[in-house]
């Protein structure tokens, strides 16, 4: 297994601190970069990566694709985008895509994000009582069997690109794992979806994000899952979480209900080898000094979250 972080594009001090860390492989995420699907973008970034000893291996961050999800017009034209994202990472050797389903149109959703926790630190959450209280999405009344029907029209369209391509195709759970949310369902919620979606497209690169604080949140035993999906298993958020799918607390790695070691082992007994990264860490004290830190992706509980990955590593 890799441990690496969720990086930028072009270097800034979290660079510096992964390379601190003892960390040589990346994951991509392209924060106000425009078209950066085509082989110009991904190139430069895969070579500055490369200049400052990175191997990149995942880009999660993703091409529009609601009018795919709602099966709208232009969908074609999004999954050419798509098609052509995966094509230049396999002209590029980066392995894997980590992508989304329902999260499209609403995303990931919080409604909390300074719950206290240990030592004054602020952590996020979700309360799915006040997605109760919100008006309805503009796009509910769309069906689950439409969904589905959109999501097999993706895959029979795209997974063949990623075998021709050979890039790894990482669905990543809806987050939180509920459904409906303001009127839309969602249908990547629970280990049943993943069997049915898995078995909609059966190709080695038809894969999953085991995203742990989402399996949690479904209330699914952890390295029983991890070990039936086997190498199925491509990219992995490595977190927990206190509570079920309509109201939990993201929470340090070292504090919530799951067993992390058995995780690891559990990883280790299916021959998992690819990419792990702490997710969604608490904000700790005084760390105020990057304005656009999301919740969850502030660097000090990263640093405490990659010596916890590399301690149960070693």
């Amino acid at each position: 297994m890799d441990p690496t972080v969720m990086l930028p594009p072009k270097p800034d001090r979290r660079w510096t601190i992964a390379k601190q860390l003892g960390l040589d492989t990346a994951v991509v995420r392209f924060w106000g970069v425009d078209e950066w699907w085509e082989y110009d973008t991904l190139m430069r970034t895969k070579t500055r990566f490369a200049d400052h000893g990175f191997s990149l291996d995942v880009v999660e961050d993703r091409p529009p694709m609601e009018k795919t999800v709602l099966g709208e017009e232009g969908r074609d034209e999004e999954i050419a985008t798509v098609k052509t994202l995966i094509r230049n990472m396999g002209r590029l050797d980066i392995d894997t895509y980590c992508w989304v389903w329902t999260e499209n149109p609403l995303g990931v959703i919080r409604t909390s994000d300074s719950l206290p926790g240990r030592g004054d630190s602020q952590r996020i959450g979700y309360d799915h009582e006040w997605m109760e209280r919100a008006p309805d999405h503009e796009a509910a009344g769309i069906t689950e069997e439409e969904l589905w029907d959109n999501l097999q029209y993706f895959l029979d369209q795209v997974v063949p690109v990623a075998e021709e391509a050979g890039v790894n195709l990482a669905l990543h759970p809806d987050d939180p794992p509920t459904s409906p949310v303001r009127g839309v369902p969602r249908i990547v919620k629970s280990v049943d979806d993943y069997r049915r979606l898995l078995d909609m497209y059966d190709s080695p690169r038809h894969g999953v994000t085991f995203c742990q604080g989402n399996f949690s949140a479904m209330e699914a035993d952890i390295p029983e899952t991890i070990r039936e999906f086997g190498d199925r298993i491509h990219f992995v958020h490595f977190r927990d979480v206190e509570g079920g799918e309509r109201n939990f607390v993201e929470t340090w790695h070292d504090e919530g209900p799951t067993d992390m070691k058995a995780a690891i082992e559990a990883y280790r007994d299916t021959g998992f080898d690819g990419p792990i990264r702490p997710d969604h860490v608490p904000r700790m004290v005084g760390e105020e000094d990057r304005e656009d830190a999301m919740a969850g992706y502030t660097d000090m509980g990263r640093l405490f979250a990659i010596g916890y990955i590399k301690g149960l590593l070693e």
